[in-house]
């Protein structure tokens, strides 16, 4: 019921759509006449549970050709005292099911739940047929997050092409997003919307995606360092304004705009603050090599998870 009651109080407060069409997104005139607040974002209850995980992105360089593979960073994950790891299906050498539930066993037997899968398909596009084809390979992905034992998938809005408007591509995005929630939802996995690249590095369009999708299973997958914005506290006002439909996170350490220091602290206290309840995912794109870049940036999330979370 509480669930519920959130979503209903976002229906009603966010209305960014209209805002999106004047060019006024990401000022102070274009949130007020969207009627929405980045502070005043309705907050769950009972406490935050926050947990330290990682995103396989992060040991890309490892991934790509190898010699790191996807059996090897669970294992790291266990190495590194994860309580669960994401699993971008970029690198995963097969999408037969016996790969994935051989995957899905040996996280098991290494007490290492997946917190989701991430794809790449991006939902802005011009052309309807194209617009069908990323609809279906959503749901090719949600298979496969159904086959791990996952319970999240991450997707992406996109960029616009040229000539085309925030709007439309909005538009766009919801007509895939809302069947490719209700294909997912049946088999209890939600989709959670990256605010990465494109239309999403704002969260009033974010935010105004996910009105219009109007599902329990649509979620923000939350990149704490890639919204546009004109200031650092503008990003933390982004990040606030999402934190209440966060449903998976993307840690890194520096805003990806500005190379601006994140502060992580304060980051966790937004998500404490909007009773968020999951994973906090190291994916790390420092300069520093990943063997020992990766495990320097889960330390901090770790003691940042204890610091803040209920559990």
């Amino acid at each position: 019921m509480k669930n519920v009651i959130l979503r209903r109080t976002f229906l009603r407060t966010a209305g960014a759509a209209a805002a999106a069409g004047s060019g006024l997104l990401g000022t102070d005139k274009g949130r007020a006449e969207a009627g929405l607040s980045l502070g005043d974002a309705p907050m769950a209850a009972g406490g935050s549970r926050l947990f330290a995980g990682c995103c396989a992105y992060s040991f890309r360089k490892y991934l790509e050709h190898g010699p790191m593979t996807m059996e090897d960073f669970i294992l790291k994950g266990v190495e590194f005292g994860l309580h669960g790891v994401d699993v971008t299906v970029y690198y995963l050498k097969s999408t037969d099911p016996a790969y994935l539930t051989g995957l899905r066993h040996l996280a098991f037997k290494n007490g290492m739940p997946f917190s989701g899968a991430g794809c790449g398909s991006s939902m802005v596009e011009a052309d309807k047929a194209k617009r069908a084809q990323v609809l279906a390979d959503i749901k090719k992905w949600v298979d496969v997050t159904d086959w791990l034992g996952a319970s999240h998938l991450r997707i992406f809005a996109g960029e616009l092409p040229p000539g085309a408007t925030v709007d439309q591509g909005m538009e766009w995005s919801v007509e895939v997003m809302k069947p490719a929630c209700d294909y997912a939802g049946k088999k209890g996995i939600t989709l959670g919307v990256e605010d990465h690249g494109g239309i999403t590095q704002k969260a009033e369009t974010t935010l105004e995606i996910l009105r219009r999708v109007d599902s329990p299973y649509a979620g923000v997958n939350l990149d704490i360092s890639n919204f546009i914005a004109d200031s650092d506290d503008d990003q933390y006002r982004q990040i606030e304004a999402c934190a209440p439909y966060a449903t998976h996170t993307h840690i890194r350490d520096r805003f990806g705009d500005s190379r601006r220091p994140i502060d992580l602290d304060r980051v966790w206290q937004l998500f404490a603050k909007a009773g968020y309840k999951g994973y906090m995912s190291a994916e790390y794109e420092g300069e520093e090599d990943a063997m020992t870049g990766v495990p320097k940036l889960i330390d901090r999330i770790k003691t940042l998870c204890k610091k803040y979370s209920t559990a």
